[in-house]
């Protein structure tokens, strides 16, 4: 939902409804991820996509009938590669979409949750998809609280304690449940989207390599800083792709940051003195990722130092190093890019090898 915002409260403003149709579930080598959404304006305007073009034809007609009658629909794009061009999915994969009317009616939270986007505030929409009752009906979590219901009680209280959970960790997915929220049971299935602010970058050392590892990291989304001690090296002209630039020490100014679960830290600085004391304070962090910079002799004397500073083995394990992935790399941009691939392995499980070697699902996380 995030991509269309801007058009949906537009839409809002003019009082003028909306379909919404939104990726829910995904297999195989579906185009867009879960959470990916489409509009269908009351004026016939189509904004969005939730599969690169290949359904958007299929879901304006639709969009076009939930506007009608009001009425959700849950439709499912794609069977197999025998038959998916027929469907209108030449990949392949499998999409499985639900379509909402939007309006002040249906919709009545939806400002708060604009607001909310817009102040980087983390928050959760949780929507019966599939149940026997109340499909289409939403909860707003947010770490201070909830806003609307899901239709009992009960279930509220259940799909938001677990929720909370996805929230914390950015997480888009599924929750099942039984009719009234019985997390053993069946039959009632929710969408969660989760909106948190970026994922964070933290890239220690300013040096040519952080320069390219800035523009890498915006470009997967990440909300960019660099540290350095050095007065003279950090400076928003030599890093314009950075959201911010530090001069501080920086174990110390690591030590004064929330680092969450989707943080990743690149320390790139080459110098004991700073990389040591940066990478004790790390490794006691919940740091998604941690990669220290250097050959392979830096790094076994950096493991010699970094037990000296007390650190077991077990912390000393989390730190990706030398740092990246084995691509042949050469030149900082090139660098960069085969940080970022470690980055993206690390997240989703990748084995790093050629997808023409591998098989199975293409798009980490697919079922086969």
């Amino acid at each position: 939902m995030r991509e269309v915002l801007p058009a949906l409260m537009a839409a809002r403003e003019r009082g003028e409804p909306v379909a919404m149709a939104t990726v829910v579930r995904t297999w195989r080598s579906a185009p867009r991820p879960a959470g990916a959404s489409m509009l269908v304006t009351a004026s016939g305007e189509a904004v969005g996509s939730v599969s690169g073009g290949c359904v958007e034809g299929a879901l304006y007609e639709l969009g076009t009938d939930v506007l009608g009658d009001g009425e959700s629909r849950y439709e499912t794009y794609g069977i197999s590669d025998g038959d998916a061009f027929a469907v209108g999915l030449t990949c392949g994969g499998i999409l499985e979409v639900f379509v909402e009317k939007v309006d002040d009616v249906t919709w009545p939270e939806l400002a708060g949750i604009a607001a909310s986007i817009d102040a980087g505030e983390p928050v959760a929409v949780a929507t019966i998809v599939q149940g026997p009752e109340h499909v289409g009906r939403h909860l707003v979590v947010r770490e201070s609280g909830r806003e609307g219901s899901l239709g009992t009680p009960r279930l509220d209280d259940t799909v938001g304690s677990d929720v909370l959970g996805l929230l914390e960790s950015g997480t888009t997915g599924f929750l099942r449940y039984g009719p009234d929220g019985e997390r053993l049971g069946e039959g009632l299935e929710v969408f969660v989207a989760s909106f948190s602010p970026p994922p964070r970058m933290v890239i220690f050392g300013a040096v040519d390599f952080s320069a390219a590892l800035a523009r890498a990291g915006k470009l997967l989304g990440f909300h960019v800083t660099v540290v350095d001690a050095r007065e003279v090296f950090a400076t928003k002209k030599r890093f314009p792709d950075a959201d911010e630039v530090v001069c501080d020490w920086p174990h110390r100014w690591l030590a004064s940051q929330e680092v969450d679960a989707r943080t990743v830290i690149c320390v790139l600085t080459h110098d004991p003195k700073f990389d040591v004391p940066a990478l004790k304070e790390a490794v006691r962090t919940r740091a998604a990722y941690i990669g220290a910079m250097g050959s392979r002799r830096t790094h076994e004397d950096r493991l010699v130092r970094l037990k000296e500073a007390g650190l077991t083995d077990e912390e000393i394990e989390r730190v990706h190093s030398p740092i990246g992935l084995d691509l042949g790399a050469r030149t900082p941009e090139e660098t960069a890019i085969s940080i970022a691939a470690e980055i993206v392995q690390q997240r989703w499980g990748g084995s790093g090898r050629k997808l023409g070697l591998t098989d199975g699902p293409i798009h980490a996380g697919a079922p086969r």
